[in-house]
């Protein structure tokens, strides 16, 4: 009983992001350049008509991340692009990009951040 209490004491209940993400401040990150391979599955995606790229060759997902004072990444949000697949993956990426490189911001809370990627 006592562990299942501790349990619930420990879970932090992280709020979601605003609705309207323009007055989020953005995530300062180091800028990365992903090899051509990362934008191949999106490619694949596109290719299969299971999204559409707005532009040719190119789709950016908007991402809402939660940062906490000392610089931990605790939730990403991607914004619906009607492609969950691609979402997720630009999620992924952010996360493996930006856990252990930021600096811890001034407030802990909801930042913006945008992965894009380009293809051939």
């Amino acid at each position: 009983m006592l562990l299942a209490l501790a349990l619930q004491v420990a879970v932090v209940t992280i709020p979601s992001p605003p609705f309207d993400w323009s007055g989020l401040p953005p995530l300062r990150v180091p800028r990365a350049e992903a090899s051509a391979s990362v934008a191949d599955f999106v490619r694949e995606e596109v290719r299969a008509g299971r999204c559409a790229a707005p532009q040719p060759n190119s789709i950016a997902v908007d991402l809402a991340i939660y940062v906490t004072g000392d610089g931990k990444v605790r939730r990403i949000v991607p914004r619906a692009i009607n492609c969950p697949t691609v979402e997720q993956y630009a999620s992924g990426i952010a996360l493996r990009t930006i856990s252990g490189k930021i600096e811890p911001p001034k407030d802990a809370g909801w930042h913006r951040m945008a992965v894009t990627f380009v293809w051939q």
